[in-house]
């Protein structure tokens, strides 16, 4: 089958007028052409710049002034190797290359493998994982076709969700929060058109090129391929984020380490914040596995930020019952507890001096008295638990901090070694900026620190413990998530108390937060509660419906699960639903629905006059293909293979030329317009 892009019979037919200069037969005599070419020869480049598709694809516009890319056209004709009779520059060889070398030929570092100028095609379906089908699309030789594919698409059944119930949309604006469904790549350019520059959170639970993970995409996904399908992905996002947004990718460790260095050549490793480790399940890999390699109880989510220097992570603190934590923590692995002792009073406050050119005060408590909690407990007939969960505001530790203030301290109370000092200041940073404030300390100059202020309640009132959150994250529950949502989704899915840690550290209320592997809608929910707007995009008629359903759920305050507890939601708010409108995936269905071969000659008649198949094929050539199957089967897959999966969805461009206008009725007519043009 012919499948050559457009451009090279372009190059052919224009090189083959040149009676025998540049070709013997349909043999390109290369050095010939890339002579010429760099010579600037007259004829040549006014032959090849005449052509309307070559102009188009090889020059650009640099201070007004119209360049021909002489490197690019020549790095086509030099690297002419194919996939499937396409092209691509690359090599098979996975690994990191440094200037076209591989890293140990050389030292800067870029990630390399087959086909990463290429764009994954929009399709993703079961077919396009037969053999030696990598389903790709190349940036340089097949940019028309590329620009094509991700044009703003028209959307289609737009429907706004309340606690009213589900209305037709005929408009959006930047409060709303937007279920979109479709190829994700293709909404994430449609996206651009709105939201370039305002999202200010990403968070990716991508498929992870295994072919057993949750995700219903191609499976078969080999390496090279699961690479540029994120790398296309990754590459628009980074368009969407704020200045200080953040990106955090969770993966499992079989692709972690080189979408590390992707991320690191996409968002730049200057912009590399941290790996947080996740602890996931209690066991891991067994059977066959076993003695191979170590139980697998962890995935990685790598963040990174559009411009490391503007952000600014939120405190985020893992939340546990004071007891509990005490005795899990320290007592339980035999680790020494610090808040053991009990501040009873402080009696007298003398002042010792105060300087009137900082405003510093120093005091002395001569008086002060405390003893143990273990003996407070036994003098009050009390147990030691109630002791931290009722007094936690006189239980102390001291710590020996350095730091010029005790530096300051231990100069101006100097002599006074009996009681408790202290020191009445302005902080400059820190969580009393601003504020007047007194720090005590002990007669040994080691500084108090009270129990209550790592504490906080629930809204039961019961004290917890605060620990802020450091890169491993080991407190979140994993088991037992199937009531989440209220939907079913095996072992993919995401808690929402993750996703809580992530959005609360990134975000403050009403920021924007976008995640292109819907699932089963956790992010949107989570964000929801958390009063931020969201995007989502999936796909997957399955996954899309319990995506609805959960959103709804959580709008009419019927989902009281998940975070729902721990943020009181009651329901509210709302969201908008719809789909990028689908232009060859109704012969698609046609064909599955075939069930004889004469049942597949009449659906291929009908798509010669109005499908759009892949710019490759030779159609006269698979005409006698197709009538030499005897396997239904298998001439069907053909018959898929050949759509192009490219032409999906409706441009809006388009959108008012009478044969589209007529099939988008006037209410997503109208959404259309305020998506785009308001």
């Amino acid at each position: 089958m012919s499948v050559e892009p457009k451009v090279f019979d372009h190059v052919k037919k224009i090189l083959a007028s040149f009676n025998g200069k540049y070709m013997t037969g349909d043999v390109l005599k290369r050095t010939a052409i890339i002579e010429d070419l760099d010579k600037y020869d007259d004829q040549l480049m006014e032959a090849l710049l005449s052509d309307q598709l070559i102009h188009d694809t090889y020059t650009k516009k640099i201070a007004g002034v119209e360049v021909f890319e002489v490197n690019q056209f020549v790095s086509m004709l030099e690297f002419k190797d194919y996939w499937e009779d396409s092209y691509t520059k690359y090599s098979n060889k996975i690994g990191l290359t440094a200037g076209g070398k591989f890293i140990d030929e050389n030292e800067d570092v870029v990630l390399d493998f087959p086909y990463k100028d290429c764009v994954l095609k929009a399709g993703m379906t079961k077919e396009d994982a037969k053999d030696n089908d990598e389903p790709f699309l190349n940036e340089v030789i097949a940019k028309p076709e590329i620009d094509e594919m991700l044009e703003p698409k028209i959307f289609v059944n737009a429907k706004k969700y309340d606690k009213d119930g589900v209305h037709d949309a005929t408009g959006i604006d930047d409060n709303d929060n937007l279920i979109i469904k479709g190829n994700n790549l293709i909404a994430l350019y449609s996206l651009k058109e709105r939201y370039a520059g305002k999202v200010k959170l990403i968070y990716l639970d991508p498929p992870y090129n295994t072919g057993s993970d949750s995700f219903m995409y191609n499976d078969s996904f080999n390496h090279a391929s699961w690479l540029t399908f994120m790398k296309n992905r990754l590459e628009i996002a980074k368009e969407l984020l704020t200045d200080d947004g953040l990106i955090w990718v969770q993966t499992d460790d079989g692709e972690m380490r080189y979408l590390g260095v992707l991320l690191d050549q996409v968002f730049g490793r200057n912009n590399f914040i941290n790996v947080v480790t996740v602890k996931t399940k209690i066991g891991g890999v067994s059977g066959s596995s076993e003695g191979k390699s170590l139980k697998d109880t962890t995935e990685f989510i790598q963040v990174y930020a559009k411009d490391k220097e503007q952000i600014d992570l939120k405190p985020v603190f893992a939340l546990t019952p004071v007891w509990d934590y005490i005795q899990n923590e320290y007592i339980n692995v035999g680790k020494s507890w610090k808040y053991t002792n009990v501040l009873l009073k402080l009696g007298e406050k003398k002042l010792i001096k105060f300087n009137e050119k900082d405003g510093r005060a120093y005091y002395y408590y001569p008086n002060a008295e405390t003893c143990s909690v273990k003996q407070y407990a036994k003098e009050h007939d009390m147990t030691e638990e109630d002791v931290y969960n009722t007094i936690p505001d006189k239980i102390i530790q001291s710590t020996n901090a350095q730091s010029s203030v005790r530096q300051a301290v231990v100069k101006e109370t100097a002599g006074f070694d009996e009681g408790f000092v202290s020191i009445v200041y302005v902080p400059i940073k820190g969580k009393n900026k601003n504020k007047r404030t007194e720090i005590l300390y002990t007669p040994t100059k080691r500084m108090v620190m009270f129990l209550s202020d790592m504490l906080t309640k629930d809204k039961g009132g019961n004290l917890l413990y605060k620990e802020k959150l450091t890169t491993l994250w080991d407190n979140i529950q994993y088991n037992n998530l199937a009531k989440e949502g209220l939907v079913d989704f095996p072992s993919g899915k995401k808690p929402e108390k993750l996703l809580q840690n992530i959005v609360e550290m990134c975000t403050d209320e009403n920021d924007l937060v976008l995640d292109f592997f819907g699932g089963s809608g956790s992010t949107a929910a989570t964000a929801h509660k958390l009063h931020r707007k969201y995007i989502t995009v999936d796909q997957i008629n399955s996954q899309v419906t319990k995506m609805l359903e959960r959103l709804n759920r959580v709008v009419t305050g019927e989902d009281i699960y998940g975070i729902s507890k721990d943020v009181n939601w009651q329901g509210g708010g709302s969201f908008v639903y719809a789909e990028l409108m689908e232009k060859n995936g109704g012969y698609v269905k046609d064909v599955m629905s075939a069930k004889k071969m004469s049942e597949l000659f009449d659906v291929f008649e009908r798509m010669k006059d109005t499908t759009d198949f892949d710019f490759r094929v030779d159609l006269e050539k698979f005409q006698q293909e197709l009538h030499g199957f005897s396997d239904v089967d298998e001439a069907r897959k053909e018959l898929l293979r050949i759509l192009d999966k490219n032409q999906l969805y409706y441009n809006y461009a388009n959108i008012d030329d009478s044969n589209v206008r007529d099939l988008v009725d006037d209410a997503d007519y109208k959404f259309n317009k305020s998506f785009y043009e308001d």
